[in-house]
């Protein structure tokens, strides 16, 4: 049997610490008018896109995420489903801060240790490590969930860690990879055991944003 799981992965739209400059991280900022109306156009780009179906719908704890969650789920009909280990990595003291208060005290990883592992000198930061351990794990839920359709609402910095375990990148080169999307970006991920076992199908669509 053919077995086809499509997964639409979303990035948050615009977020108040967007516009303000301040580190988001586990930072609980709400998104704007235009991140609730660019949400709305989400979730119309994906109805299109699926039809009648009623897909499943993971999100972030966190309310810029929950909330465009709640909005596709909406429009969608969709059960919605939290887990906070879809959040973005937490920039402990710097999160809620100014962009430039984290580039102040920011502290490199030195010569010969290991950077996935740096906590960059911001105490309560998590490593890259961290972060990608639980994406992984949170991915695997995804991948076991039986629905042939979900939509998961995520943030722009987990987002990279999100494809690299679909594709199945081995996790301890997982916190070099970098897929650029943006805000309000959807990107699909599909299982087609007679064509492509798993791949990234599209990457960061934004034209219902326009």
């Amino acid at each position: 049997m053919i077995i086809v799981k499509n997964v639409y992965v979303v990035t948050h739209p615009e977020a108040t610490h967007h516009v303000d400059g301040l580190v988001g991280g586990w930072y609980d900022s709400d998104l704007t008018e235009r991140g609730v109306a660019q949400a709305g156009r989400i979730a119309d780009a994906l109805a299109g896109d699926l039809g009648d179906t009623i897909p499943t719908i993971y999100t972030s704890d966190l309310l810029r995420t929950r909330r465009t969650a709640e909005i596709i789920a909406g429009r969608l009909s969709s059960p919605l489903k939290v887990d906070p280990d879809l959040r973005e990595r937490s920039f402990g003291e710097a999160g809620g801060k100014p962009q430039a208060w984290l580039q102040d005290h920011l502290v490199p990883a030195t010569d010969g240790e290991d950077w996935t592992r740096h906590d960059e000198g911001i105490p309560g930061t998590e490593t890259r490590m961290a972060v990608v351990e639980r994406i992984y794990a949170a991915l695997q839920r995804i991948r076991d969930d039986p629905a042939e359709h979900q939509v998961v609402v995520t943030h722009g910095g987990t987002a990279s860690y999100l494809f690299a375990a679909w594709i199945g990148m081995p996790i301890q080169a997982a916190p070099g990879a970098y897929f650029r999307v943006t805000s309000g970006g959807i990107s699909l991920l599909r299982k087609d055991d007679h064509h492509h076992p798993y791949e990234l199908a599209r990457l960061n669509r934004t034209d219902h944003l326009d």
